[in-house]
C-alpha cells in the first residue's frame, strides 16, 4: 500500500491527515507492512490487540496508563473502524496517536 492509499483511509475518520506523521509511523513499522497480515490489526484477536496496548501504546508511546485504560482506547478505535473490514495497522496508529495527542512523535 503506499502512503497516498494509507492518507486517503485516514482521511476518512480524521479531517486534517498530517503526512509527514504518515511518513513517519509507515517508517515506525517499517518491514512489518511487507506482510498483508502483520500490516492490518484484527480487533478479533486478543493476542493482536495486547501487542498494540504494549509495543505501541506503551514502548512507541510511552503510555503510562492502566491496561484498562488503554485497552478501552483500543477498544474505540476498533469501533471508529467496525466499518472496515481490513482495520489498517498504519491508520490504526495515526489514530491511537491522535487520541493521546502525540502525532509529533512520528515527524
Amino acid at each position: 500500500m503506499a502512503n497516498t492509499d494509507y492518507i486517503a483511509n485516514i482521511k476518512t475518520h480524521v479531517a486534517d491527515v498530517d503526512e509527514e506523521v504518515v511518513n513517519g509511523i509507515v517508517k515506525h513499522l517499517g518491514i512489518a507492512l511487507q506482510s498483508k497480515d502483520a500490516s492490518l490489526v484484527s480487533c478479533s484477536d486478543p493476542s493482536e490487540l495486547e501487542r498494540v496496548r504494549n509495543s505501541f501504546l506503551k514502548k512507541k508511546l510511552g503510555r503510562a496508563e492502566s491496561d484498562e485504560e488503554l485497552d478501552q482506547a483500543i477498544a474505540d478505535v476498533c469501533q471508529k473502524m467496525s466499518g472496515e473490514r481490513n482495520k489498517s495497522r498504519v491508520t490504526f496508529y495515526y489514530l491511537l496517536a491522535v487520541n493521546y495527542n502525540q502525532l509529533s512523535l512520528f515527524t
